[in-house]
């Protein structure tokens, strides 16, 4: 059990291993993924998850004691040339609307590094849309997480009110345990992130350069430029959520534009290693693709 003061408030991550606490994370699932019932991890699978060597982690707020959100994984095992190797799958990760901004996710998430790490798996994984701005920045800048697989429709046709109507494609994201990378990540405080400036000084270019298009939102631009030299930025919406709101044909765009960039560029051994968010208004997003595995350190 931790205690974590934040911006005011004070919170406790804890593990979960009740019905009714894991009842608890389904009213968090519902309030996170309105829409579709059917998609709701029930209290029963936690349960095992969490008895079986699996994991689920709640966070509470203290003022009132209700559950600001959680995460869950479990050991499972990944297929590599050298055979069936061990690691850890984090399935799901929710914060309630009241309790975002709090930076609960970060935490969330390093509790469940730190238990990984205490069982021994060298490696967590798990998938999110690369187009969500404020997940990339989580799982890539502030957790050290790296990119290198591009997933195609993997969830099918989803139902929920977040990702209905748009291919379901995810990044699988890679966080080694014991990675440099990681572990300065995991201090506090965390180290100083690197800058755009810093990229571009560096000799990053940005491959797909967008315009502005109506209603202020990012176009994306095609083709993109072929990749030169050994750091490539990758540019995508800030706010993908409200885009695809107002603009769903846009959304489709982005989605395949992406798609077809990031799978050339995984396919030429390139792997995201960093995130960079400019709040400027317009405000602008970037992912960071390194060339080679010297970059995983």
């Amino acid at each position: 059990m931790r205690q974590l003061h934040l911006r005011g408030q004070t919170f406790t991550i804890r593990f979960l291993e009740t019905p009714e606490e894991m009842t608890e994370v389904e009213a968090i699932q519902r309030a996170v993924w309105p829409g579709s019932e059917t998609d709701i991890v029930p209290d029963h699978l936690l349960l095992t998850i969490a008895h079986n060597g699996g994991v689920v982690l709640g966070a509470y707020h203290q003022e009132s004691g209700r559950m600001a959100g959680f995460v869950y994984g479990f050991p499972c095992m990944r297929e590599t040339p050298q055979g069936w190797q061990f690691k850890h799958c984090s399935h799901q990760l929710g914060v309630h609307p009241d309790f975002r901004n709090y930076g609960l996710s970060f935490h969330l998430k390093r509790a469940q590094w730190q238990w990984v790490r205490h069982q021994g798996l060298p490696l967590i994984t798990w998938t999110y849309d690369p187009l969500l701005s404020r997940n990339a920045h989580l799982n890539i800048r502030k957790l050290g997480a790296i990119c290198r697989t591009y997933l195609r429709e993997v969830y099918g046709a989803m139902r929920d009110g977040l990702n209905a109507g748009l291919p379901s494609d995810r990044f699988l994201a890679e966080m080694w345990v014991e990675a440099p990378r990681v572990l300065r990540r995991m201090e506090e405080p965390p180290p100083q992130a690197l800058d755009l400036a810093h990229y571009l000084s560096a000799g990053a270019r940005i491959l797909n350069p967008t315009a502005r298009g109506p209603h202020d939102f990012p176009e994306p631009v095609t083709p993109p430029y072929a990749p030169q030299g050994d750091l490539i930025l990758v540019e995508i919406p800030s706010d993908f959520q409200t885009l695809r709101q107002a603009d769903r044909d846009l959304a489709f765009r982005w989605r395949m534009h992406t798609r077809a960039i990031f799978e050339d560029l995984f396919a030429q051994g390139y792997l995201v290693t960093d995130f960079v968010h400019l709040p400027e208004k317009p405000p602008r997003s970037f992912y960071v693709l390194s060339h080679g595995d010297a970059t995983l350190g």
